[in-house]
């Protein structure tokens, strides 16, 4: 009987093997990075796998000849979290900015771009988007989706007045970024979404800054750059960068699922709030694939969007007001979280304080909205699953055969190896 015990026991312990080999495959796979992003802006995509090429937020300065960002050959598969995270297909039964003009400083938007036709202004320069950036950006303010609404912008109802603050390559001046919010003032921009972050004050942005919300408008600007592809962020200091800095601006940096920052993300002072900013899906100016792109830029184009919605819903707030809401409806946390759904849905006491009369008194709870955190949980209880599956195996294949060995008999204490 003892060799068929042993046959036995090779089987079990090279079922529970392959088990255990197998395994690995069960867990979510992580997305590689791209060229041109830092690699964090990637993984936060990679439990749904969705392997799309990355946007830069520049190209090389050092190249002599920088090339444009090629079209895209890939599609996004699914609804990237940032768009449940946000929850927007509830955001869209409420509001969806119609009426409202977002006006878009970064490296120009393509006018026909997928998803973006017909709801786009741009004049001169800022029509030639060769960076790809501000095309991306402008699909998660007020992009339809293209064939569907899971890829579309907080405010598909708003339209977008592209405006140049950098110069071909991505490069931002502060000449250039004073010059475009002069511009948008001037156009009645009910929105102006500055994406560049630049490390010193200069008196000309901070008067036509001052200027654009005297007349009105609610200025929203990154609190850092995006960070560069392959330089460490480790001994930079934190400070404040600017536009951002200056008085009434509402400064938003980005997040991952979690609400942590991303790893590279330069450290900034006076931080208002926190929006995706890591793994997020748009489309860019050539063709109708798709990218991923991430960093405090990516993030101000939500809360922009997200400042659209709000004043379309809530036509005689002022823009204190409306970045009052948006900071006030935000999740609790250490950086308060964009939630735009909340902030055109919630009521608001005389002192700005939330009123959820919907909601019994007691501690604040966080809606968690995003599907990759749910299939990642999902994941990890297959793999625990698993886990003891192959224990018990293994332990099957050591007992059992012993146990035949001794008729099936109990083992006697203080004699488990005779027989």
């Amino acid at each position: 009987m003892r060799p068929r015990a042993g046959g036995v026991a090779r089987l079990l312990s090279g079922t529970g093997l392959a088990a255990a080999l197998l395994l690995p495959a069960a867990a979510p796979v992580q997305a590689a990075p791209f060229p041109g992003m830092p690699t964090a802006y990637g993984r936060a995509d990679g439990k749904k796998g969705q392997g799309l090429p990355g946007m830069p937020s520049a190209l090389d300065p050092e190249a002599e000849q920088a090339a444009c960002t090629p079209a895209s050959r890939e599609k996004a598969k699914k609804q990237d979290w940032s768009r449940q995270r946000l929850d927007l297909d509830r955001l869209h039964r409420h509001s969806t900015g119609a009426g409202v003009t977002v006006a878009l400083i970064d490296t120009g938007v393509a006018p026909r771009a997928a998803g973006l036709r017909g709801r786009i202004t741009a004049q001169g320069a800022a029509g030639d988007d060769c960076v790809g950036h501000g095309t991306f950006l402008a699909g998660l303010i007020a992009g339809t989706g293209g064939d569907g609404s899971r890829l579309a912008g907080v405010a598909p109802g708003a339209k977008v007045l592209a405006l140049r603050g950098t110069d071909q390559r991505g490069k931002a001046g502060a000449d250039l970024v004073a010059r475009a919010v002069r511009e948008a003032t001037a156009a009645r921009a009910g929105v102006i979404a500055v994406t560049a972050a630049l490390p010193r004050r200069d008196p000309a942005l901070t008067r036509a800054v001052a200027e654009a919300r005297r007349a009105g408008a609610v200025v929203v600007a990154a609190a850092a750059p995006d960070p560069p592809a392959r330089a460490g962020t480790d001994e930079i200091p934190s400070r404040t960068y600017w536009p951002a800095g200056e008085p009434g601006v509402l400064s938003v940096a980005d997040m991952l699922p979690s609400g942590a920052r991303p790893d590279g993300s330069l450290p900034a002072d006076g931080i208002d709030l926190a929006a995706p900013g890591a793994g997020v899906v748009s489309g860019g100016p050539r063709g109708d694939g798709h990218y991923l792109g991430g960093g405090a830029s990516v993030a101000t184009a939500y809360a922009a969007g997200a400042a659209a919605v709000v004043r379309a819903a809530r036509t005689d707030a002022s823009p204190a007001a409306v970045t009052r809401r948006l900071t006030a409806t935000a999740y609790p946390a250490d950086i308060p979280q964009l939630d735009p759904y909340a902030a055109v849905t919630t009521v608001l006491g005389d002192s700005g304080s939330r009123v959820d009369t919907d909601r019994a008194a007691g501690p604040v709870t966080l809606r968690d909205t995003s599907a990759a955190d749910r299939a990642a949980d999902r994941a990890t209880f297959f793999v625990l699953l698993g886990t003891a599956v192959v224990l018990t195996i293994l332990w099957a294949a050591f007992a059992l055969p012993r146990a035949r060995a001794r008729g099936w008999r109990p083992a006697k204490a203080g004699g488990a190896g005779k027989e």
